[in-house]
């Protein structure tokens, strides 16, 4: 893994500012209103460090090994962080209490295991219903149908608050197609407020989609080679 130093962090992320600020007003929006949120996966304890005191918003996570290891070592600082990558229910007991919202929530067993861990530390615990807008197989999320059951079920819960919803669409060869997957999440996110779901945060988009993604409504965009550089995996 290479870390990047501060000063090309600080490099980078005022680009995404820049470009985040820009998308905004294209789209007849404030750019305060767009949470950054910095990926961090697979970035040591020291560069997320680095990268508390820069111009980032929140951190996310994939993997409850690192998010574990990175929040008990103080590294994301002021900076909240959430769970971005699939959770097993196994897994609940560590992430609960520690991300400020779990976007990954994909099943009414997993809302169970999350609300029964919340309870038992006396917190509600903020969590994301996670969409899979494609129907990929290697992905997680729930069809886009099966959203309102979802929300329904969750508003019986005492110790869990549903307050967005989050996806990660396929990888589109146009712009136009991007946006057209966005704008249905959109269309999605706005219909469950409409019905009074107290929805807030819409999280899609990521380095290669994000200003389609603000183009068409995101609010949270999820942020992570355009940030750190590529990913080395061991």
């Amino acid at each position: 893994m290479t870390d990047l130093g501060e000063n090309r962090l600080r490099e980078n992320i005022a680009k995404i500012r820049e470009t985040i600020a820009e998308s905004a007003v294209r789209a007849g929006r404030r750019p305060e209103e767009i949470i950054l949120c910095a990926a961090s996966k697979t970035q040591s304890i020291q560069t997320v460090k680095i990268a508390s005191n820069l111009n980032i918003d929140i951190f996310g996570e994939n993997r409850v090994q690192e998010l574990t290891e990175k929040y008990d070592a103080g590294a994301y600082g002021e900076k909240k962080v959430h769970m971005i990558g699939h959770l097993q229910t196994n897994k609940v007991r560590q992430t609960v209490g520690r991300a400020d919202i779990i976007e990954s929530v994909d099943s009414k067993h997993l809302l169970d295991a999350i609300c029964a861990e919340a309870a038992k530390h006396e917190i509600c615990q903020k969590i994301m219903i996670e969409i899979n807008i494609g129907g990929e197989l290697s992905k997680s999320g729930i069809a886009a149908e099966e959203l309102w059951d979802m929300l329904e079920y969750a508003e019986g819960l005492d110790a869990v608050e549903v307050c967005g919803l989050m996806s990660i669409p396929p990888r589109y060869e146009t712009d136009d197609d991007s946006r057209r997957c966005f704008a249905e999440l959109k269309s999605m996110f706005d219909r469950a407020v409409d019905s009074g779901y107290g929805l807030k945060y819409l999280s899609m988009g990521m380095s290669a989609d994000y200003v389609n993604a603000i183009l068409e409504g995101a609010n949270i965009v999820r942020i992570g080679t355009a940030i750190f550089g590529q990913r080395e995996y061991k």
